[in-house]
């Protein structure tokens, strides 16, 4: 598959979501459910990583899915509020370049 920058992963959200009349649900909403998306993906963590074994019964679902169901939560929140994610994301990288810029030890730094 081709990358996506993050513009083109909001672009295509908007245009899935634009089919339908109701639109993006409320912040509450969407806070809700990525909270949701970000329990599932817990599960499947603990699934993987964990001690918790999965039961016969239960659906296969991935971490790459639960990753990908938060992205496009993601990508509804900040349509719906107007942010443009790569400026977020800008702006995250800059405070930890600045703010954490000592505060982790650098590969390439010498003993």
């Amino acid at each position: 598959m081709a990358e996506k920058s993050l513009a083109e992963v909001q672009r295509e959200v908007d245009r899935y979501i634009g089919q339908f009349k109701e639109g993006y649900f409320s912040p509450l909403a969407l806070l809700a459910r990525m909270s949701e998306e970000v329990g599932e993906l817990a599960r499947e963590v603990n699934h993987t990583y964990g001690e918790k074994p999965k039961k016969r019964d239960e659906a296969d679902n991935s971490i790459e899915l639960e990753l990908g169901d938060i992205l496009f939560i993601l990508a509804c929140f900040a349509n719906s509020l107007g942010i443009d994610l790569t400026e977020a994301h800008d702006k995250v990288m800059q405070k930890f370049e600045t703010r954490d810029a000592n505060r982790w030890t650098r590969k390439n730094s010498e003993p």
